[in-house]
């Protein structure tokens, strides 16, 4: 074999050497495995919590004393108008205060109806992507609700959350206090195999009743009963497509 064959040769495994070695590292980072950890959220003391809060730094606090993971949910408090509010739970990764998508954990609606009416949805986001749920909340039956809900049954009612209140980094720090103490006072809810890290997925539960994806169809209830959706409790290995 003359020199220009050998270096030829040389040539033909070095390019040969690297196109396998890039298509290896390329489906390393086009695939990964991940592990899901759920963390369980009880949509029926959500509603409950939403029901009778006083305002949003108590229904904060009460969705913190639910959620069982180690991240604290902020909460955003918006009235679109003086009907219609929209509360919005989130992981605040970025410590920003803003509202952005890949951190929303569930969205909860209030409509006025009527001055002994409201409608409440809730929708859940990430993991909770199936959860739906739609009441009716009738006040002169018997229903009992806070003053933040109360209130916009006033006539004259004017918006108290135009401008939207969100969790501030302040009120994080003693959400963060408050919340060790609450747990130290309730060892045998909080166990360490529950918490995750943010940006995982999170398990869901609640009773079986309002709406519900069930092999891609809803089913809807109305009343004021219990609501929530069935546990789902499972630990899986996925392979996630990356986009190129």
């Amino acid at each position: 074999m003359n020199l220009r064959n050998l270096t030829g040769a040389a040539l033909t495994a070095a390019l040969a050497t690297t196109l396998l070695t890039g298509c290896s590292r390329d489906t390393n980072e086009r695939w990964a495995t991940t592990s899901n950890t759920n963390v369980d959220i009880d949509w029926d003391k959500v509603q409950e919590a939403y029901k009778s809060a006083d305002g949003p730094k108590d229904f904060e606090t009460k969705v913190n004393e639910i959620y069982e993971g180690d991240e604290l949910i902020s909460i955003s408090v918006h009235d679109k108008d003086a009907k219609t509010q929209v509360v919005t739970g989130f992981f605040d990764n970025n410590s920003n205060g803003a509202v952005e998508e890949n951190e929303k954990i569930f969205e909860l609606q209030r409509d006025v109806v009527d001055e002994n009416q409201v409608r409440y949805s809730a929708a859940g986001y990430g993991h909770y992507h199936g959860y739906r749920h739609t009441s009716m909340w009738d006040i002169a039956g018997g229903v009992i609700v806070g003053s933040m809900i109360a209130n916009a049954l006033m006539p004259g009612y004017r918006p108290m959350y135009a401008t939207p209140y969100r969790t501030s980094t302040t009120r994080m720090g003693e959400l963060r206090n408050y919340r060790s103490s609450y747990r130290a006072k309730n060892p045998t809810r909080f166990t360490s195999g529950k918490a995750s890290g943010s940006g995982r997925s999170y398990g869901s539960k609640g009773s079986s009743f309002g709406t519900r994806s069930t092999s891609g169809r809803s089913r809807r209830s109305f009343g004021g009963g219990g609501f929530g959706v069935e546990a789902r409790r499972r630990r899986k290995r996925k392979r996630v497509h990356l986009e190129a």
